[in-house]
């Protein structure tokens, strides 16, 4: 968004040392500062952006919002805490801007449920969105500075790790359609029980303005009672139960799937019953909620990519590998264990990191996704790190052979391992939450 930040700043109760100064980009890190910008000096647990602040001035930063400064040669409007001005700035932004603001949130496909209903809207609106997955206290609001000039639409991803913050997030975003994917066991150590993290992702719901639109996962029994806390348009989207916007014939390929929703025939290069579920929720968004033709969205889908390190598929050597290392979660797990079940191979690797933030399930929630990777029939299976162990040993006494199971105790082990295992015709899948890091695996394998 291009705006005045002496306007601004003065609507917030700020000195701004210039009379007027139109500005539309920001940075928070002065290694990727563009010229032009406007440098936020954000504190961190390990740096402090007011160290940086005269060599964002260097690379042609136009202003800078700090909460103190000794010297600096261009410049600074001093704020009390740089975090809170940020998210104040992105307040006042979006309450001067007229569009439509879809927010989305859920356990697991986030990401790809946000590019999935930006690229379909995109077939009638100008849509911005977040980019990667910025969803956090400072990705959210910088997502919503950043919006293109003529963006008619936004889609905004809002995570959370602890309740009140996506009710705080909705509040900076003010979103006119909120979308909740579902509520599974991720981040549960902090919530005690599903339950709680489910009534953490309602707070999206009871953020909306009364004529808002709820989009709501009708398969998932905690998220479609959503419906009961919202008083105005619900719409709900599915596969297994009734739903406004109901996918049928679901055929699930090798990679991609295809299915009938809104009167159209939809084909789309993504694969597993969880890829037809996040753009069945853009569907909602974009036929649903905005009313675009359903055959023009069936045309637009084709065209969806994968976001990266999200089901991503490559093919090295012969090697067909599932690169789902950005995350994992337990639902998420067996998930892309299905795609792998449905993958045809001559042998079938499971490469499962370790997932964090389970608190006291983590054992059960880790031997649980070992039993069902033997249920599948997969064929090997890695573990990576920690709990990781609790998988490879559950996956052994529920049938893998023990000469099949393999752990780790870093993804650089494994890689390695698997650099000289791994033969053409076999299908991988690497998957493992963020701080497990499995990626490392992977550059491993493809070395």
């Amino acid at each position: 968004m291009t705006f005045d930040l002496a306007e601004a700043a003065a609507a917030l109760g700020w000195k701004a040392p210039f009379g007027s100064l139109r500005v539309s980009r920001w940075s928070t890190d002065t290694r990727t500062l563009e010229p032009g910008s406007v440098f936020i000096a954000l504190r961190g647990p390990s740096h402090d952006g007011h160290d940086h602040i005269e060599e964002a001035f260097r690379k042609g930063a136009a202003a800078a919002i700090a909460s103190r400064v000794e010297e600096a040669s261009g410049p600074v409007i001093l704020v009390p805490d740089t975090l809170e001005a940020l998210q104040r700035l992105a307040s006042w932004a979006r309450e001067g801007w007229e569009g439509d603001l879809v927010a989305v949130t859920g356990s697991a496909g986030k990401t790809t449920t946000k590019e999935a209903i930006a690229h379909l809207l995109s077939v009638r609106k100008k849509t911005g969105r977040t980019p990667g997955n910025l969803n956090n206290h400072i990705g959210v609001p910088m997502s919503i500075l950043e919006l293109p000039d003529d963006a008619e639409a936004a889609v905004i991803e809002i995570g959370m790790n602890h309740a009140g913050e996506i009710r705080a997030l909705a509040g900076i975003a003010r979103p006119t359609v909120g979308v909740v994917t579902n509520a599974g066991w991720a981040h549960v150590e902090n919530f005690h029980s599903l339950e709680g993290v489910a009534l953490a992702k309602r707070e999206l719901i009871e953020s909306l303005p009364p004529d808002g639109v709820a989009v709501l996962n009708a398969d998932d029994d905690r998220v479609s009672r959503f419906a009961d806390v919202h008083p105005g348009p619900v719409v709900t989207f599915g596969i297994e139960r009734a739903a406004d916007i109901r996918a049928t014939g679901v055929e699930l390929l090798p990679d991609s799937s295809r299915f009938h929703a809104a009167g159209a025939d939809f084909e789309i290069p993504l694969a597993g019953r969880h890829g037809v579920m996040n753009v069945l929720a853009a569907v909602a968004v974009a036929y649903g909620v905005f009313g675009i033709p359903a055959e023009e969205l069936a045309e637009a889908a084709r065209t969806l990519a994968p976001a990266k390190m999200r089901g991503e598929r490559l093919e090295v050597r012969g090697i067909n590998i599932w690169n789902d290392c950005y995350n994992s979660n337990p639902d998420a797990a067996r998930s892309m264990i299905g795609v792998l079940r449905d993958t045809p191979a001559h042998r079938r690797i499971a490469v499962l990191g370790e997932m964090l933030e389970l608190g006291r399930w983590t054992e059960d929630l880790h031997r649980a996704v070992g039993r069902y990777a033997a249920e599948c029939g997969i064929d090997y299976l890695v573990g990576i790190r920690g709990a990781a162990r609790h998988m490879v040993e559950e996956a052994v006494q529920a049938g893998l052979p023990a000469g099949a199971a393999y752990f780790f105790e870093t993804p650089e082990e494994a890689g390695a391992f698997l650099r000289g295992f791994l033969e053409p015709g076999d299908a991988v899948l690497l998957k493992g939450s963020r701080g497990t890091r499995v990626e490392k695996a992977l550059e491993r394998i493809l070395a």
